[in-house]
């Protein structure tokens, strides 16, 4: 699988920018609640690459999200 097709499986699952977005949260406010830098989920946001597990939890807390909202769709509460 080339590079691209991994960027575009990943766009099906990557929910990091509606669940943003509903949070009314931007990256810069994710990266410094985190400690990641802004560079680093602005490229989880646009699917250039893929957090890993520890990441996608932590985000998770922070986001007040089970993990799994954040890679397949489910409705928020």
């Amino acid at each position: 699988m080339s590079a691209r097709q991994v960027r575009e499986q990943g766009k099906k699952f990557n929910r990091l920018k509606a669940v943003l977005a509903l949070r009314d949260m931007t990256a810069k406010d994710l990266a410094a609640k985190t400690g990641y830098s802004a560079q680093t989920i602005s490229k989880w946001n646009t699917n250039r690459e893929q957090p890993r597990l520890d990441d996608l939890f932590l985000m998770a807390e922070v986001l007040n999200v089970n993990p799994c909202e954040l890679i397949e769709y489910t409705p928020l509460k």
